[in-house]
């Protein structure tokens, strides 16, 4: 249940362009999570859409609170391979 709420979460962040990055990175990842984990992520959605998806991309340096393993696979998930089918 704890993976179902936290997966329709990361889909719908605010802005399409988050839902995908986001809600991508959950339909995939959140399978294979452990406590840990899901801890991690659950943090990182009480985070503001856009510092978030500006973070993830690149865009701007992410303060060190929000680094850690579950945040570095969300930066290296690519987005543009799963809409196109080759990921």
């Amino acid at each position: 249940m704890r993976r179902k709420k936290l997966l329709y979460r990361a889909s719908y962040r605010g802005f399409k362009e988050a839902d995908l990055l986001i809600g991508g990175f959950a339909k995939m990842h959140l399978p294979e999570m452990n406590a840990a984990d899901l801890d991690a992520f659950e943090a990182l959605l009480k985070l503001e859409d856009r510092d978030l998806y500006d973070w993830a991309t690149g865009k701007r340096p992410a303060p060190q609170s929000v680094e850690g393993p579950v945040f570095e696979k969300i930066k290296a998930f690519n987005v543009a391979a799963m809409i196109h089918g080759s990921a």
